[in-house]
């Protein structure tokens, strides 16, 4: 790798979008939390300093050793980032009238600055900052500002630095790709290296070298991320590579058939194992979310470690993990509490003795979907809306039963047969059904009913941190809920949830 750039994390919850940004470039990047970053720093050409919610001026504000790059290293900074530099070498950070949050406009841009080529003024800036900085180092430049901010950006040229009070990453500065491309492209000269094809040549290398004649077992959930790493895996090792796919029962409708029969038509070495009886009658009886979250994973584990002593000599475990999976588990705010259920198959690694390995792991979710494109995998696979790991049985509002999976199951498949019939389902992040836990007064034909109600929930989102609810035209949800009623015996009511995230969350439990 040509050029490599190093994201310093103050704990920011915009620092993964500077990655994004950064990837959008082609250009690779990692991000390493402050307090533990890389001791050899000759590894990046690049450093980008992070925005904070601490402040600089707090007894326990996050702190790194700039010396040891500044001026060494092509450096951009990000308002913390910008404000730490600052106070760093003598200038002055403080707590003033000044501070913005939200939209602001560039009212004075330095017509002679790189970084703002081809942006003019007025351009549309995302501030955050309770801090502002009064005055600049020595040698340093402002090169933009806001109506209320004079140092909004400002440029060391000794140093090769250049300092933001705002946030290029997010969507709503305008233009913010287009300063990072200034940046590295521009003025630095960096190659766009970093893409789907030049990665699944160095990942199967890789793959290749580590593995060599060991088998490796990977546990499928016929989601994107373990699709794609067991197709990484099978370039690089073939029938070494041992798939497991698990059927809890609580599968969309034909799913596991159909997926089944998706993977082998992929060449994929793998097996299918039809549990979904264990799952359903340990089920019984539990109403709680969170004890049928448990349930379902630690019998996934049982099963799966049940299938993988069969498969003799293996060595390894693979995993679908992605880059978002890790940097939360090295987060400035330390390891994570959870770790998702579909990613990690509990202690198996440590109690079967296998070492672990994640070819994804360095990918964004996006990015997992372009290489599957680059490999020429199915649309079907690729473009399918997250699952929860617990499957339908957290769509079940109350005891997971057969009657209760049939009614959510059949629902289920017209919302979803419905959405790709309408040209709809690539225009949402995800979608799917809830049966609740209620009956409801209904009238068919000449006969009073007193049957189930389906909520049906669909939301648009980049990330699935924030969410907002899918405006479909009303031809489509009378449509819907027509099928419904009248195909699937036991329901006679259908509602819509038009509930964003936050408040609500995009899953009913």
């Amino acid at each position: 790798m040509q050029n490599k750039v190093l994201i310093v994390d103050f704990g920011s919850q915009y620092t993964q979008l500077i990655a994004r940004r950064i990837r959008e470039l082609y250009i690779y990047c990692e991000i390493f939390p402050f307090n533990n970053i890389p001791e050899n720093l000759d590894q990046f050409e690049a450093i980008v300093l992070s925005g904070s919610p601490f402040s600089v001026n707090q007894k326990d504000a996050p702190d790194i050793n700039l010396e040891s790059f500044l001026g060494v290293k092509p450096v951009l900074a990000i308002c913390y980032g910008a404000q730490l530099v600052a106070k760093s070498l003598e200038g002055n950070v403080e707590n003033s009238n000044s501070r913005e949050y939200g939209r602001a406009k560039l009212s004075f841009i330095d017509a002679d600055c790189k970084l703002f080529k081809n942006i003019n003024i007025n351009n549309q800036v995302w501030m955050s900052h309770g801090d502002t900085i009064t005055s600049l180092p020595n040698e340093a430049k402002v090169v933009a500002s806001t109506q209320s901010v004079i140092n909004a950006a400002y440029s060391i040229e000794s140093l090769n630095l250049y300092a933001l009070q705002f946030h290029p990453e997010v969507f709503h500065t305008e233009n913010g790709l287009k300063i990072f491309e200034n940046f590295f492209i521009n003025e630095l000269n960096f190659i766009k290296e970093w893409n789907p094809e030049s990665f699944i040549d160095r990942t199967v290398d890789y793959l290749k070298l580590k593995l060599k004649n060991d088998k490796v077992i990977l546990g499928l959930s016929g989601g994107v991320d373990s699709s794609v790493a067991s197709i990484l895996l099978d370039k690089a090792i073939g029938n070494n590579l041992h798939c497991v796919f698990v059927n809890n029962g609580l599968l969309r409708k034909d799913e596991y058939d159909e997926v089944l029969r998706q993977y082998v038509g992929m060449g994929l070495n793998v097996k299918g194992v039809d549990s979904s009886s264990l799952f359903i009658e340990s089920l019984k009886g539990v109403t709680d979310p969170e004890k049928k979250r448990k349930i379902i994973g630690n019998l996934f584990v049982e099963v799966f470690e049940e299938e993988s002593k069969k498969i003799k000599n293996a060595k390894w475990l693979a995993q679908g993990t992605i880059y978002p999976d890790v940097i939360e588990s090295i987060s400035v705010k330390g390891p994570s509490a959870t770790i998702k259920s579909h990613h990690n198959v509990g202690g198996l690694p440590e109690k079967m003795n296998l070492k672990v390995v994640e070819p994804l792991k360095m990918l964004f979710k996006d990015e997992v979907r372009k290489v599957g494109k680059s490999l020429k995998m199915s649309p079907d696979i690729l473009n399918r809306h997250p699952f929860p790991g617990p499957g339908l049985g957290i769509r079940i509002l109350g005891e997971v039963d057969t009657e209760n999976i049939r009614l959510i199951q059949e629902a289920d498949k017209i919302y979803i047969d419905g959405l790709k019939e309408w040209n709809l389902y690539d225009k949402i992040w995800q979608a799917g059904s809830i049966l609740l836990p209620v009956k409801s007064v209904g009238v068919m034909g000449d006969e009073r009913t007193y049957e189930r109600c389906v909520a049906l929930r669909a939301v648009v989102s980049t990330d699935g941190m924030t969410a907002d609810w899918y405006e479909f035209p009303n031809d489509f949800l009378k449509e819907v809920s027509n099928n419904i009623i009248n195909k699937v015996s036991g329901i006679n009511r259908v509602v819509y949830d038009i509930s964003s995230k936050p408040p609500a969350t995009i899953e009913w439990e």
